[in-house]
């Protein structure tokens, strides 16, 4: 049997066409879960910012305004290090 080049472009079209049906659906499960960990992260800020806001209306109770706001500021920078550090180890 004779394959020519017409044999060889009507398979890579057939490829093509396969191809392109899973690249849809990958593509469509890549936007869903990045919608989803968008989403996610925006319930995080929300929650991490009243969790620190709630620490700092008990603090001020404590000691003054503005020495609780550095200790708000304190913690948030320990805990963005240590996430930092964990996403280092994570992406290794």
């Amino acid at each position: 049997m004779k394959t020519t080049l017409s044999d060889f472009v009507i398979a890579f079209l057939d490829l093509m066409e396969a191809e392109g049906r899973t690249l849809k659906t990958a593509s469509i499960r890549v936007g869903w879960g990045m919608a989803f960990i968008i989403l996610a992260t925006v319930f995080m800020l929300v929650a991490s910012s009243s969790f620190l806001w709630g620490i700092y209306q008990l603090l001020i109770t404590v000691v003054s305004p503005p020495a609780a706001a550095m200790l708000i500021a304190l913690f948030a920078l320990i805990l963005a290090a240590v996430a930092a550090v964990i996403a280092k180890m994570v992406s290794r």
